[in-house]
């Protein structure tokens, strides 16, 4: 007698929430928001709470598609999943009117070009759909 099979599923969809929608949603249009906390702070990505007091946050404050590199690591063979098919690195991005960095690619042309401090700006998808994916990378600001 064979084996039973199974199929195993998970047959439900993924609700993003206010703010991660909303901050999804920016990306569509071409747009990165932040939010801003009591203490002054802006997050990006946004965060519903407060990391440091747990307060609700709902200040959104539009920041820019430019900043600067806070740290890096470079991938000389990317692999199949990975968001560039050449080397690059993972960045963490302080955008000009944030004060947290966010990672992401960074296509620079070489581990040479990669610098903590180097000013970069976003490379948007030719198809923005609101998703992460929508930020194509960061490649240095001409």
């Amino acid at each position: 007698m064979p084996a039973p099979t199974f199929t195993l599923e998970f047959p439900y969809k993924r609700s993003l929430g206010p703010v991660v929608g909303a901050f999804l949603t920016g990306l569509r249009d071409r747009q990165i928001l932040g939010i801003r906390t009591e203490s002054g702070r802006v997050l990006v990505p946004p965060l519903e709470y407060d990391p440091d007091t747990g307060e609700a946050n709902v200040d959104w404050v539009p920041v820019a598609d430019a900043g600067v590199v806070r740290g890096f690591t470079w991938v000389d063979k990317p692999g199949p999943k990975q968001p560039l098919a050449k080397p690059f690195a993972w960045a963490l991005v302080q955008l000009d009117g944030a004060d947290t960095p966010m990672l992401h690619a960074l296509d620079c042309g070489s581990r040479e070009r990669a610098q903590i401090g180097m000013r970069v700006r976003v490379r948007w998808a030719d198809d923005t759909r609101g998703h992460i994916t929508d930020i194509a990378c960061f490649e240095p600001e001409a």
